[in-house]
């Protein structure tokens, strides 16, 4: 059964995968005031305010990509969300896999912590397939 919880994180869920496929944020997805706590392989970045996140995403992730696996799973205060992104640039094809921690507040997000494995360029990419077989994608 689908309640009207699992329609509204759905609904999120896929305006935070249009974010991150064209760095613009659609109406609804964050609240005026959103902040974001962003933890990388080696630094930490905070913002406040849906400019400002925006921002800070298109810095650090200028071109334009692809969400190519995502998954949702609710929580009592919103959802958490595990994903993967890729890209091209100059230099080939880019990777990176994250997971967010998002809270709601007046149907929109309200606050993100995401905890991202840090760009990998194309060589980093080529010796993780080197030496690594997953067995999931």
């Amino acid at each position: 059964m689908t309640t009207g919880t699992d329609t509204r994180i759905g609904r999120l869920a896929g305006l935070f995968v249009r974010f991150l496929e064209t760095n613009t944020a659609p109406e609804g997805l964050f609240t005026d005031d959103v902040f974001l706590d962003l933890t990388l392989p080696q630094w930490r970045l905070q913002t406040r305010g849906r400019d400002e996140l925006v921002a800070l995403r298109r810095r650090s992730h200028p071109a334009r990509g692809t969400v190519p696996r995502h998954r949702v799973d609710p929580t009592p205060t919103g959802f958490v969300m595990e994903f993967e992104e890729s890209w091209v640039d100059g230099q080939g094809t880019w990777y990176c896999r994250e997971l967010m921690r998002a809270e709601l507040r007046d149907g929109a997000i309200g606050e993100a912590s995401v905890y991202c494995t840090g760009d990998w360029d194309p060589a980093t990419r080529a010796a993780h397939a080197k030496e690594v077989n997953l067995l999931r994608p």
